[in-house]
């Protein structure tokens, strides 16, 4: 039995659902409030149900209209790719792609990532979603975005993997620190026992560097724990400890006006995988696939 509801309602109340205002919501699907009105009105006819409740100032999601905003834009994804489908657009990737990021990893690879691929592609419209492990999990499930590059620490079940480069731990001291006058410009964890530490303080990096410091047999000394990586290498770079981080910048400059030295660790501790991610059961649209393509060309992985 065919339903009583379209498409374009459904697009006209997800975007309406995203803004809560009818007015903002208009002017951002340049129709006018009144046609847009009437869409959301016919839609809860439709559906027998009241999505909204109408205030002073904007709207708000009523549960039922809470519940199908979290529905719909896995469905209208699926329309999405249906659509590109039928219409066989291999050679011509649009629409829009929402893109997750682990923000310590984001200076690294996604600037060139983009430029790439945008210049491929230049009819997507790409959105960035920058966030902790724990943060790209949420979204990816939530669909708040397709695709998520980001490291596979924590990665619970659910999510469909590709990996990108295995990247193994290294050692950050300061210019002046006495390992750093090392030829060979390597150190053995146990090494630095008992001299202070920072730390990236974020959900499951934490958990990943603790992990390393059983391995060799030590408790860290920690002097101070932050959540932004230049802030880590800035305190770094000024003498305040050492670090343990994955990694590389190009430069050993740091915010700080400091100089950073980069030490190889002899141990053999587990690297860190870099992965794109992406929620199962949801069909990846062209757009996704392309942009995983380019990661995958660009990384110079196989994806193994």
């Amino acid at each position: 039995m065919p339903k009583p509801f379209t498409l374009t309602q459904l697009r006209y109340f997800a975007v309406v659902a995203e803004v809560e205002n009818m007015t903002a919501a208009a002017e951002r699907l340049r129709i006018t409030q009144s046609a847009l009105s009437t869409a959301i009105t016919q839609l809860e006819a439709s559906l027998a149900t009241q999505l909204f409740v109408r205030l002073a100032r904007g709207l708000r999601l009523t549960p039922a209209g809470r519940q199908l905003a979290g529905d719909v834009g896995v469905f209208l994804e699926h329309a999405d790719s249906l659509y590109e489908s039928a219409r066989g657009l291999a050679a011509s990737v649009v629409g829009e792609l929402k893109v997750g990021v682990f923000s310590p990893l984001a200076p690294f690879r996604l600037p060139a990532i983009l430029q790439s691929f945008e210049r491929q592609h230049p009819g997507v419209a790409v959105s960035i979603l920058e966030a902790d492990l724990a943060g790209l999990q949420t979204a990816l499930r939530e669909g708040q975005c397709d695709v998520a590059l980001t490291y596979g620490l924590g990665l619970g079940p659910g999510f469909t993997t590709r990996v990108l480069e295995r990247v193994p731990p290294h050692v950050l001291v300061h210019a002046g620190h006495p390992a750093a006058a090392r030829p060979e410009r390597s150190v053995a964890l146990r090494e630095l026992a008992g001299e202070p530490s920072v730390v990236l303080d974020l959900p499951h990096s934490r958990e990943y560097y603790e992990q390393l410091y059983t391995l060799a047999g030590l408790v860290p000394n920690v002097r101070h724990r932050f959540a932004g990586y230049e802030t880590v290498r800035s305190f770094v770079a000024k003498g305040h400890g050492y670090a343990v981080l994955n990694q590389r910048l190009h430069s050993d400059l740091t915010y700080s006006g400091g100089q950073v030295a980069v030490l190889t660790l002899t141990d053999d501790f587990p690297p860190i995988e870099v992965m794109l991610v992406r929620s199962d059961g949801v069909q990846p649209t062209r757009r996704t696939l392309a942009f995983e393509e380019t990661c995958l060309r660009l990384y110079g992985a196989s994806g193994q």
